[in-house]
This record gives structure tokens, C-alpha cells and sequence, in this order.
């Protein structure tokens, strides 16, 4: 896959980044990123620890883009989000809102070719930061299969704890829950 079969500048602009760290741009999730989406969901590593979402075609990932992410925006003002290193889409990272689970959800994936080197740590950190201090989140969890220990402890590394077991309707029997800290409570005179 090429630079050219992710991006097409001539179709529409980027969405302008709602964050950036040394290396990467985060920005939302647009129809003209179908190639990516489509890429990113048959990668292995997604298929095995997130599952198949039936986006088998550039149609089908539109039609993702607008029911899972764009919506998601609309209704929560948050979501999953683009992650480009040098302008080239290498996986996701946001928040999502799941049934099943008592707050916002921190959820990444990245293809095969952009693991193991720190994307992933850098972008989460990041976003942690943003769902703090923007977007005035308290409670943050993060979920991952029994299986994926690299997830597991990327979530640790994160500030993480594990908290049991999740159920979440879509991703079947075997989740781990973890909880990040949360900031401190303002006392009733507003001081931290």
C-alpha cells in the first residue's frame, strides 16, 4: 500500500489535527480515509484482537467511518482518532463510549508495520492527556483480550491497573478490565 492509496489530497482536506506529539498527528476519522480503515481492519493483529468487522472493501469502510466513528463524534463529542507519523496513517487511538463498561474506554490499533516502536505509548499518552485536560474526563478504562499480552502491558506502562473482568457486548468471553488513575477531586472551594 502506497502513500497515494491511504490519502488523496485531491478528494477533500485533512481534518486539522486535534493533537500532535514529537512524531505523530491525531486527527478524526473522515470518509477519505477508507483505504486506511479497510487496511487497518484485515491486518492480523486486528482481526485476532478485536474481531471482524465486515470491512472487506473501501464501501464497507465508509460505511464504518460513518456509523462508528463519525457518529461517535456527533454523540459524544469524542472518539477514535487517526494517528499519521510523517503524514502516512499508521493506526488509531481515542475514546469510545461501550455498553458494559462504567466509563469512557481508552481503544488503539496499529498495523503490524508500525509496532514495537513506541507509536502506540506515544499517541496514548497523549490522548490520556487530551481526555484529562480538554475534554474533562474522570474515570478512563481500557479493556484487552486474555491474549494480548503486548496491549496488556502497554496499558500498564500507561498508569493502568487491572480491575477484574469485562463484558462487552462484540467482544467475546476473556476480556481484562483495567482502570487508569483518576485526577483528584477539587475540593468544595474549587482548589485542588
Amino acid at each position: 500500500m502506497t502513500q497515494s492509496d491511504l490519502t488523496d489530497d485531491a478528494k477533500a482536506p485533512r481534518p486539522a489535527p486535534i493533537l500532535t506529539t514529537e512524531r505523530l498527528t491525531i486527527r478524526r476519522i473522515v470518509a477519505e480515509d477508507a483505504p486506511f480503515v479497510r487496511a487497518l481492519a484485515n491486518d492480523p493483529g486486528f482481526l485476532e484482537n478485536i474481531g471482524d468487522r465486515g470491512v472487506h472493501s473501501d464501501a464497507d469502510a465508509a460505511r464504518y467511518i460513518a456509523e462508528r466513528y463519525t457518529a461517535h463524534y456527533a454523540e459524544h463529542g469524542y472518539g477514535i482518532y487517526l494517528v499519521e507519523a510523517g503524514g502516512v496513517p499508521i493506526g488509531t487511538c481515542g475514546f469510545v463510549r461501550r455498553e458494559g463498561l462504567p466509563a469512557p474506554d481508552l481503544g488503539y490499533a496499529y498495523l503490524a508495520a508500525h509496532t514495537r516502536q513506541g507509536y502506540g505509548r506515544e499517541a496514548a499518552e497523549a490522548m490520556l492527556r487530551h481526555g484529562r485536560e480538554t475534554l474533562g474526563l474522570g474515570a478512563i478504562v481500557a479493556f484487552v483480550g486474555r491474549g494480548n499480552a503486548a496491549s496488556a502491558a502497554l496499558l500498564r506502562r500507561l498508569g493502568f491497573v487491572e480491575d477484574g473482568e469485562a463484558v462487552v457486548p462484540g467482544y467475546p468471553g476473556g476480556n481484562l478490565l483495567f482502570r487508569h488513575a483518576s485526577p483528584e477531586p477539587p475540593d468544595r472551594l474549587g482548589a485542588a
